[in-house]
């Protein structure tokens, strides 16, 4: 009987463990039908687990500059859709579209970037899991030619 107990406790903190991992990779906090375009000058472009950053600096209207931080998947996703830790650089200037998070922060999931040599990078974000197969399959067929 103790065994079964223990067992049980076992279970509980396990699971209480597990469930907020889950919850970290939902897209609840984010505007999943709302693409923003934001053009800016990177700040940093940080190649790194578990998800890649995006920083950079947008000018508004009023003059007053928003830093802007997005997320982008793992570097191993991000290089099977064509991007690398070499695509930007602080002081490159980008057009971002990204879905911002609910809140209104300057934070959100990039959806692409546009780089200054006209070059345009597709994260897959917002888009069904086919549409990102296709792509990551477009990638793969123009990288081994």
């Amino acid at each position: 009987m103790r065994g079964k107990v223990i067992a049980a406790f076992v279970a509980a903190g396990v699971m209480s463990v597990c469930i907020p991992l889950l919850a970290h990779h939902g897209t609840a906090a984010f505007e999943n039908e709302k693409k923003v375009i934001l053009k800016g000058t990177v700040t940093e472009w940080l190649w790194s687990n578990p998800h890649c950053l995006l920083q950079f600096d947008v000018k508004g209207g009023d003059g007053k500059v928003a830093h802007w931080i997005g997320e982008t998947q793992n570097p191993v996703s991000m290089t099977n859709v064509g991007w690398s830790k070499t695509a930007m650089k602080a002081g490159d200037e980008v057009t971002v579209t990204i879905l911002p998070v609910k809140n209104g922060m300057p934070l959100g999931r990039v959806v692409s970037v546009m780089l200054p040599n006209g070059k345009t990078l597709i994260s897959g974000e917002g888009a069904p899991k086919e549409v990102r197969d296709e792509l990551e399959r477009q990638v793969q067929q123009g990288s081994s030619k």
